[in-house]
């Protein structure tokens, strides 16, 4: 189910290979087997794509429910049977808004001293990699790209908006169009933030180019950025509330077509029965109230 789950999201073999830690080989022969203990053909291959057919699609919604039930039996064991000891490794992006990561980790050490516990900060795509491979047991980021077989928690959205200094031309138009955009300089996060993947798909639809002037790993540097005149950025909406923006105009983007900003936690969780998952399990707990 992993496995169909993972070819689901990604289409590709290659992609849902390495995300679920298989040879191609062994992910193709895996599902002809299982399309032949069920008789249907699941996906349709071509050379450059792969689609789910209707059986494909209707096993897709049960593959993801066994899944989430199994982890939860898995849960369950753990909640009664470990004791609170290890360690966690934890990762977050900066500055999400919709979960105060900090909090949760001081919370989370008050509460289980004897667990050992690390935080790295890094974008959300690096986050996503580091927690496939094991080098993170958590991670709290702003993406739903490439996740694959990762268990994954929503925790909210919010909408992205434009921010402009107050004298720019921009902050003085009625209403705001997308080919206004074109052509401006900008300030925005590195390629492995998740924002920066959502503001290159997004101009990119609307026929938007643009120069990045600035690319930051940081949020208030960025404000400062654009404070100072060094080009306009799309940020979430809580970014743009920040003490840092308050000479800052805010602009809605035009129309409802624009993306919201996913807020959500990932997790390894292996279910190896060895305890090594109980720091994380337990870390989720705290969070489940807030969810």
């Amino acid at each position: 189910m992993e496995y169909v789950t993972a070819l689901a999201d990604e289409r590709s073999f290659t992609r849902a290979a390495e995300l679920a830690g298989i040879s191609q080989s062994g992910l193709s022969s895996a599902i002809r087997s299982l399309e032949a203990e069920l008789g249907a053909t699941l996906f349709d291959r071509t050379t450059r794509r792969v689609e789910l057919t209707p059986a494909g699609e209707a096993l897709v919604p049960h593959a993801r429910a066994m899944l989430d039930e199994a982890a939860r039996a898995r849960d369950a064991v753990v909640r009664v049977s470990s004791t609170v000891s290890g360690s966690l490794r934890v990762g977050a992006e900066q500055c999400l808004g919709l979960v105060d990561v900090t909090r949760l980790l001081e919370q989370f050490h008050r509460r289980y001293p004897g667990i050992a516990t690390e935080f790295a900060q890094a974008g959300s795509h690096e986050l996503v990699d580091a927690v496939r491979t094991g080098r993170l047991d958590v991670a709290f980021v702003a993406t739903t790209r490439h996740l694959g077989s990762l268990r994954h928690t929503p925790l909210g959205e919010e909408p992205l908006v434009l921010v402009v200094p107050s004298d720019h031309e921009l902050a003085q138009a009625p209403r705001l169009r997308w080919d206004m955009l074109d052509g401006r300089d900008f300030v925005d996060f590195s390629s492995s933030w998740g924002v920066r993947t959502l503001n290159d798909d997004l101009l990119a639809a609307h026929g938007v180019t643009r120069r990045i002037r600035c690319s930051v790993n940081d949020v208030h540097t960025l404000l400062d950025l654009v404070v100072r005149g060094l080009g306009i950025a799309i940020v979430p909406r809580h970014v743009a509330a920040k003490p840092q923006a308050a000479s800052l105009r805010t602009i809605a983007l035009p129309g409802a077509a624009a993306p919201d900003w996913p807020v959500g936690v990932i997790s390894s969780l292996t279910g190896r029965g060895d305890g090594a998952d109980v720091p994380a399990v337990l870390l989720l707990e705290m969070l489940a109230p807030a969810v």
